[in-house]
């Protein structure tokens, strides 16, 4: 089996784009079997209903979301978030998507909300906002 061994020069560019820009609030790696690196899928500004139809049904992905919201006082807040979608129909896959995870999130050290999703539930607004809070 074929693991993830770091990140392909677009999608450490992405990150890059991501933490210091605004154009964009979501990166969304894929691991293609063959390359050993995660690499880009999706670079874009995605809203949370665009995030969740942008995650295929029957194979796993990483994202890093900057999750936009409003706290108990009204203040706008950003949190960016990094998540594991492994739905039930990924079968096997997950091992290696769980060592892309732990690559992302020892190169994302300010990330601090980590997710598991294996249904769209699991990535429900309100949810992530209170794991954000």
């Amino acid at each position: 089996m074929n693991t993830p061994t770091g990140l392909s020069e677009s999608g450490l560019g992405a990150l890059h784009r991501l933490k210091e820009m605004r154009e964009i609030n979501t990166v969304i790696f894929r691991f293609p079997s063959p390359s050993g690196v995660l690499v880009l899928e999706v670079e874009a500004n995605l809203t949370h209903d665009e995030l969740i139809q942008a995650l295929p049904a029957d194979e796993p992905r990483l994202v890093v979301h900057e999750l936009a919201f409003a706290n108990p006082d009204g203040a706008r807040r950003n949190e960016r978030l990094l998540i594991l979608w492994v739905p039930p129909a990924a079968g096997d896959q997950e091992e290696t998507y769980t060592v892309g995870y732990t690559i992302l999130k020892d190169f994302l050290t300010d990330v601090r909300v980590h997710v598991t999703a294996r249904r769209a539930d699991h990535l429900e607004y309100r949810r992530l906002v209170a794991l954000a809070g």
